[in-house]
């Protein structure tokens, strides 16, 4: 049997935080690192037993969650975000791998997200499963400013339950999420030398639309499912709108 510390990093989040702790109370350690709370977060997470530290400089989502691995005990990482939930079928799953010591794999978790209060089943998330448990021995977060992920020189499968994610429970934590996102990803795309105009970012805003909403079968999600792709595509065209700024 394997240990396991679950990782993660917070701010603000007092909200989500202790359901998202709660379904992880089965580990050995819990391990948070804070980038600035305000509210009542980092008390949440004490009384829950937590590890508390806090970053010292913000330099992106990749490096953050990093450090928060590099301050594990335990070479087997669970990463979670504080929005998030383990479910009781992938609780279960998780603790059969740990005692079978995860069989040497690194495990993608099956996502399912849930915007303004309702399960989305299409709009492209539908294929969403990112690898979360992993050792860090062999593997580690790129240093990514958005957007980040684990690279990994383990091979890789995927647990058969779900991952609950309560994303954007209203359309101004969205909006808000975005224009963070936003800036960090137009950041992103300049150091690659990318560029763009007005024009690409219509272009690229509608485009996402029309992907989501028809090719990845957003239309049947309803309402919910019209309002995120319409809401993700300003989310798209704003990236590319404050890249284009750059360049000026």
């Amino acid at each position: 049997m394997e240990s396991l510390s679950a990782v993660l990093i917070v701010k603000n989040e007092e909200q989500n935080i202790a359901r998202c702790l709660k379904s992880i109370s089965w580990v050995e350690e819990i391990v948070v690192l804070d980038t600035g709370s305000t509210d009542e977060t980092v008390n949440i997470c004490k009384n829950f037993g937590a590890k508390v530290y806090y970053l010292d400089q913000w330099e992106g989502f990749g490096k953050a969650k990093q450090q928060a691995v590099d301050l594990a005990t335990f070479d087997w990482i669970l990463s979670i975000d504080a929005d998030e939930e383990i479910s009781p079928e992938l609780q279960k799953e998780l603790q059969e791998l740990k005692n079978r010591g995860f069989d040497n794999f690194a495990w993608r978790l099956k996502r399912r997200s849930y915007y303004l209060g309702k399960p989305i089943h299409y709009c492209g998330w539908q294929n969403d499963a990112p690898l979360r448990i992993f050792n860090r021995k062999q593997g580690r977060f790129s240093e990514k400013l958005v957007h980040e992920g684990v690279q990994t020189s383990e091979k890789v499968k995927t647990c058969k339950h779900y991952l609950y994610h309560y994303t954007s429970p209203t359309v101004e934590v969205h909006f808000a999420k975005m224009r963070l996102y936003g800036e960090l990803s137009a950041q992103q795309l300049y150091a690659q030398g990318k560029r763009a105009n007005e024009f690409i970012a219509f272009v690229r805003g509608i485009f996402k639309f029309i992907k989501m909403y028809l090719f990845q079968l957003g239309f049947l999600d309803g309402v919910k499912g019209f309002l995120l792709c319409k809401n993700s595509a300003w989310g798209v065209w704003n990236r590319y709108h404050l890249l284009g700024k750059m360049k000026k």
